[in-house]
C-alpha cells in the first residue's frame, strides 16, 4: 500500500507540473522557456512546446473552437502516449466516468464485446456469451475498422472506440469489421442491448460424468464476491462427485490477479509456483500454491483461445507448466501486465503499467509469448455458423483419455 501511495504522489506531481505549465501560459507564461530535467538528469528545453502552443492559438483556422483545457488534455495524452504502451493511458473526466461505468458493474448497455490492441490496431479480444456482438458473428481477433462510418485512426484508444460503440438499449451501431481469417472487410449493424454477464457457470456433460466449468471473467463487484461465486461453483462440482473437469477460459478477458491465484490454488497441490510479478525496478514477488485445494484430484482439461487474456492466461499457464492440465484450443491473447489506476483531482485518471506478470518458468507473458495449447484446434467462422464446437469436442476426447 505504501508503494502505491508513493507512486500516486510521484505521478500526481508529474501531472501537476503539466498543469502548472498550462497555468503559466494562461497567467503570463512565467515558465516559458525554462528547462526541466528528464530521467537521466539531462535538461529538456520546453521552449518549443510553448512555441507550438502559440502558433496553434494564433494561426489555426478554428482556434476559438479549441479550449486551453482541451489543449492541456491533448498534451497529457501525448506525453503518456510517448511511452508506446497501449495499456498506459490518460483518460479525461468523461472517459474516466465511461470506464468506471463499464468496469464496476455487471450490467451495461452496448454490444457485449471486450476490445484490445494488436499491432496498433483495435481488435475484439472477445465477444461475451449471449451478447449481440456474438450473435452478429463478431469473433475474437476481429479488427474494428470503423464505427458508424467514422474510421478508427492511430490516435484512437480502446476507450475512445468503446465510447463510440456503447449507447442506449434499442439503438443500433454500424461496425466495419475485418475477420481474422479474411482479407475483405464486412459491415455489421448491431442493436445495442442491456448486457448481463455471469462471471461463471457449471453444466454437466456425458451423462453427468464431466463438469464443464465456464469462467467468463475474473471480476465481480469485488474480489471477495468473485471468491464467493467461485466457491459456490466448486462446491457444485464436488457435490456432483465427478472426477473430470473441463475448465473453459475461452473469451475470458481476465480481471483480478488474485482471483487467478486463488483458482489455480484449488487445482494444485502445495509448493507450485503459480505466477510472479515483476516491478519497474526488477523486484520479483512469487506466488505459490498451498496445500488444501478442493479440486486437486480431478482430471483436468483447459480450453483457451485468442480471447483468453490476463488472469485467464495466468491460470492456464500455471496449470500447464505444473503438468496439471492438458490445454486445448488456440494461442491466447498475450497480456502480462498490470495497470494502476490513479484518480486525478479534476475527475480524470491515469492508467499506468506498473507490473509485469511472469509465468512459473520466468518468461514474461506477452504478445510474442502467449500460452500455446498442448493440442491446437481452431474454431472457424464455418464452425460458428454451423453451431459446432470442435474445441469442446476435442476437450472431451482428451479428458476421456486421462
Amino acid at each position: 500500500m505504501d508503494k502505491n501511495k508513493s507512486l500516486q504522489k510521484t505521478l500526481g506531481l508529474a501531472i501537476l507540473l503539466v498543469c502548472i505549465f498550462v497555468l503559466g501560459f494562461v497567467s503570463g507564461r512565467e515558465f516559458q522557456g525554462k528547462d526541466i530535467l528528464n530521467d537521466n538528469k539531462e535538461k529538456v528545453d520546453t521552449t518549443m512546446y510553448w512555441d507550438v502552443w502559440d502558433i496553434l492559438r494564433s494561426n489555426y483556422v478554428d482556434s476559438s473552437e479549441i479550449s486551453p483545457q482541451d489543449m492541456m488534455y491533448g498534451s497529457i495524452k501525448g506525453l503518456v502516449n510517448s511511452y508506446n504502451d497501449p495499456a498506459t493511458v490518460f483518460l479525461t473526466p468523461e472517459e474516466t466516468e465511461e470506464f468506471k461505468a463499464t468496469s464496476e458493474g455487471k450490467y451495461f448497455q452496448g454490444i457485449g464485446a471486450e476490445l484490445g490492441y494488436e499491432n496498433g490496431n483495435i481488435i475484439v479480444v472477445t465477444p461475451l456469451d449471449g451478447s449481440p456482438a456474438k450473435a452478429a458473428g463478431i469473433r475474437a481477433g476481429d479488427y474494428i475498422l470503423s464505427v458508424d462510418d467514422k474510421d478508427i485512426t492511430a490516435e484512437d484508444t480502446v476507450y475512445d472506440v468503446v465510447a463510440r460503440i456503447r449507447g442506449e438499449e434499442g439503438t443500433k451501431v454500424k461496425l466495419k469489421i475485418l475477420h481474422k481469417d479474411s482479407n475483405k472487410p464486412v459491415e455489421v449493424s448491431i442493436e445495442r442491448k442491456q448486457i448481463t454477464v455471469a462471471s461463471m457457470n457449471v453444466e454437466f456433460l456425458e451423462n453427468k460424468s464431466i463438469a464443464l466449468f465456464r469462467v467468463n471473467r475474473f471480476t465481480e463487484a469485488s474480489y471477495s464476491e468473485w471468491v464467493k461465486e467461485w466457491n459456490t461453483k466448486v462446491k457444485e462440482i464436488k457435490d456432483a462427485k465427478v472426477n473430470k473437469v473441463i475448465l473453459d477460459l475461452r473469451g475470458n478477458p481476465g480481471g483480478f490477479f488474485d482471483a487467478a491465484i486463488y483458482a489455480a490454488d484449488d487445482f494444485l497441490q502445495g509448493g507450485y509456483t503459480i505466477s510472479m510479478q515483476q516491478d519497474g525496478k526488477g523486484k520479483i514477488d512469487k506466488y505459490e500454491s498451498k496445500d488444501g485445494g478442493n479440486l486437486t484430484e480431478v482430471k483436468l482439461v483447459v480450453l483457451v483461445d485468442g480471447g483468453s487474456a490476463s488472469a485467464a492466461e495466468i491460470l492456464a499457464g500455471a496449470l500447464q507448466q505444473a503438468d496439471r492440465a492438458t490445454i486445448v484450443g488456440e494461442k491466447t491473447y498475450g497480456k502480462g501486465t498490470a495497470q494502476n489506476v490513479i484518480d486525478l483531482s479534476d475527475g480524470s485518471s491515469l492508467h499506468i503499467t506498473t507490473l509485469k506478470w511472469l509465468l512459473p518458468n520466468g518468461n514474461w507473458l506477452n504478445k510474442e509469448e502467449p500460452i500455446t495449447p498442448d493440442v491446437i484446434i481452431e474454431f472457424t467462422d464455418e464452425d460458428f455458423i454451423a453451431g459446432k464446437d470442435p474445441q469442446l469436442v476435442e476437450a472431451i476426447k482428451q479428458i476421456n483419455k486421462l
